[in-house]
C-alpha cells in the first residue's frame, strides 16, 4: 500500500508515480497507490486500510509523509501480534529520517530495497502536550526551541530543503530571540552499577533535540549517536549563551560534534519531561508543529513498534 503525497518534493512525487507503478508491476508485487489530498489525510488513509502482517504500508514523500504513515499505523488497533510493516520511498524535500537507515536516496534504489523486503524492528517515539494532549507519534525526532523556529522560517522559503534550513538558521542567529527556562527530567542507566538514576537540569535552553534518528534540517546531526533499535531516545540540549557561542555550536551540529562545546548536555533515556518555568516552548515533531508557547511536554520512546524495510 503506497501512500503518496502528490505535492512532496514540489510536485516531483506526483511525476514519479508512473515510474513507481511500472516498477512494482514489473516486479510482480501486489500493490495499490493511494494519494493524499491534504495535510493529515495520510493518517486517516492508513488507519482505515485493510492490513495483514505481510502488507507493507509505504510512505512515498518526505519526512511529513513518513510521520503521517507512522501515526496511522500506531493509532490502529493491532490486528496481529507482529509490529506493522512499513516502507519508505524518500521523494520529498526533506528526507532526514532515511539518512539513519540503509534505504537508498535514489528512487530506483529505494524501490529495489522495498521489493527485496528485508526489514528490522525499530523504535518510534511519542510526544504528549501542546496541540496533542493525547499524543502524537514520531519516527525521527522532536525539536524544542531554535531548530523549530528555524524550521518555521525555512518553510517560508521556496528553495531546496537543506539550503532553506541553513538560511533560516542564519536569520534566527541574527535575530537571536530569548530562550525559555526549561526544567528537564529523565532517567539514565548508571554505567557502573546498571541501576536507574534520576537526572534533572534547569537551564535557559536555546535548543533541545530528542532523537530516534540522527539528522534534521538536511545537514544538522541533532542525535549523532542515536540508534533506531536501542529502546531509548537521545537528548542533545544546548544552553543559551552569547550569539557568537551559539553560532559556534550550530556549526558543530553540522558535524555532530556539538558535545565538544560548553553548555551542551547529552543523555539517553526512555522518557523525558519538559516544563517551561519562564517563557514558552516552540516545538515540532518530524517537522509538524507541536506547540508555539508550550508549558509542559512529555517525550517517550515506543520500543520495537515498527518493522521497517531497509532499516
Amino acid at each position: 500500500m503506497v501512500v503518496l503525497n502528490p505535492i512532496a518534493g514540489k510536485g516531483k512525487a506526483l511525476k514519479l508515480a508512473p515510474k513507481i507503478e511500472e516498477f512494482l508491476k514489473a516486479g510482480g508485487a501486489g500493490y495499490e497507490i493511494l494519494f493524499t489530498k491534504s495535510a493529515g489525510h495520510g493518517i486517516e488513509l492508513v488507519q482505515n486500510l485493510p492490513l495483514d502482517k505481510d502488507t507493507a504500508v509505504v510512505a512515498a514523500g518526505g519526512d511529513g509523509t513518513c510521520n503521517e504513515v507512522v501515526n496511522g499505523l500506531l493509532r490502529r488497533k493491532r490486528d496481529f501480534p507482529e509490529p506493522p510493516l512499513m516502507g519508505i520511498l524518500p521523494i520529498g524535500r526533506g528526507n532526514d529520517f532515511t539518512s539513519s537507515t540503509r534505504i537508498p536516496t535514489d528512487v530506483e534504489g529505494a524501490l529495489r530495497t522495498l521489493v527485496a523486503g528485508e526489514y528490522r524492528t525499530i523504535d518510534a517515539g511519542k510526544v504528549t502536550g501542546g496541540y496533542y494532549p493525547q499524543g502524537r507519534y514520531f519516527i525521527n525526532g522532536v525539536g524544542i526551541g531554535f531548530d523549530t523556529m528555524v524550521g518555521l522560517e525555512a518553510a517560508k522559503l521556496h528553495v531546496q530543503s537543506g539550503l532553506a534550513y541553513a538560511l533560516g538558521a542564519i536569520k534566527m542567529a541574527v535575530t537571536f530571540p530569548p530562550s525559555p527556562i526549561l526544567e528537564v527530567h529523565w532517567t539514565e542507566q548508571s554505567p557502573e552499577t546498571g541501576e536507574a538514576v534520576e537526572k534533572s537540569q534547569t537551564l535557559p535552553a536555546i535548543i533541545a533535540s530528542i532523537m530516534n534518528g540522527r539528522r534534521m534540517g538536511g545537514s544538522f546531526f541533532m542525535g549523532p549517536d542515536a540508534r533506531l533499535d536501542d529502546g531509548a531516545l537521545d537528548l542533545c540540549m544546548a544552553e543559551h549563551r552569547s550569539r557568537s557561542q551559539v553560532v559556534k555550536i550550530i556549526l558543530h551540529y553540522t558535524k555532530g560534534t556539538q558535545h565538544l562545546c560548553g553548555g551542551v548536555t547529552k543523555a539517553r533515556s526512555l522518557r523525558y519531561t519538559f516544563k517551561a518555568l519562564e517563557g514558552g516552548m516552540v516545538a515540532h515533531s518530524d517537522g509538524e508543529t507541536i506547540c508555539l508557547d508550550g508549558k509542559d511536554l512529555e517525550v517517550e520512546c515506543v520500543p520495537g513498534c515498527l518493522r521497517l524495510i531497509g532499516a
